[in-house]
């Protein structure tokens, strides 16, 4: 039986799970494993009425909260919609970020231009957005066949351009501190650090375009390095039951480091 996910925290209230990538928050299929909340329902049993507290991009793992009850689920969104919550994630960059911490500044709201109809962008009339960030890492990454169908057999035809070239990337600690769609993603792209895999801000959203219409060459396999964007949930703190609770959840295997054989 596939497991249904990696269990950080849990009680008579909560289940706290760090979601992995690829996995959608809501169900979109019948499968009882294609979402989240599916899956958390299996676990719960009959009867149960998971709700989600906090949701995250299907190619963005992490910390992801569950209330068990109602009553737990109300207090918690309103503690998320008064803005009493702290998130701390972690990225991996195409680049060597060159300030070791700074704060992104600016507004966020529909990218009209674009024909990826979930894309925003940073314009002038938009929402508020502030993201900050730190440097953990600047290093290189080995770009190659990492993609499971090709795994480490990869044929002279497979090799493409891009692979064995070494690439600089930085891996950062990143706390947004406003909750806009895509925020953390368009920012980093915006000061010219997009997330290494992030096929809609990556610079080629055709390469989205591409992968929803499931006709993502091996070519452009292999220009995204990765199958899903390196943007991991790592840590949420928020006032819980009198006192100051914290969840977190490291990355997974391959996951911020990839090959970290040559830092910068």
């Amino acid at each position: 039986m596939e497991k249904l996910f990696e269990i950080v925290y849990e009680d008579d209230e909560l289940l706290v799970i760090n979601k992995p990538a690829g996995l959608v928050c809501h169900p979109t299929k019948t499968d009882g494993y294609s979402s989240l909340i599916s899956r958390a329902r299996l676990y719960l049993g009959a009867g149960s009425h998971p709700q989600l507290v906090n949701r995250l991009d299907r190619e963005t793992s992490g910390v992801t909260l569950v209330a068990k009850r109602e009553d737990a689920a109300r207090e918690l969104r309103r503690i998320w919609e008064n803005r009493l919550v702290e998130k701390e994630y972690v990225a991996v960059t195409h680049g060597h970020v060159r300030e070791s911490h700074g704060v992104i500044d600016a507004p966020l709201g529909k990218d009209e231009q674009s024909r990826v109809a979930i894309k925003d962008c940073v314009r002038a009339d938009g929402a508020s957005a502030r993201t900050e960030y730190w440097v953990m890492e600047r290093m290189s990454i080995e770009a190659g066949s990492r993609w499971p169908e090709a795994g480490n057999q990869a044929t002279a035809e497979q090799q493409l351009p891009i692979a064995g070239r070494r690439l600089p990337t930085t891996i950062l600690r990143v706390q947004p501190h406003t909750g806009r769609k895509h925020q953390i993603r368009i920012h980093l792209a915006h000061i010219g650090h997009p997330i290494v895999g992030d096929k809609i801000y990556g610079g080629d959203e055709t390469l989205y375009l591409a992968f929803v219409e499931s006709r993502l060459t091996a070519e452009q396999q292999q220009c995204l390095i990765l199958p899903n964007h390196a943007l991991h949930a790592r840590e949420v703190r928020f006032p819980w039951r009198g006192g100051r609770t914290v969840f977190r959840a490291e990355p997974g295997a391959g996951f911020p480091c990839l090959c970290p054989q040559s830092a910068a």
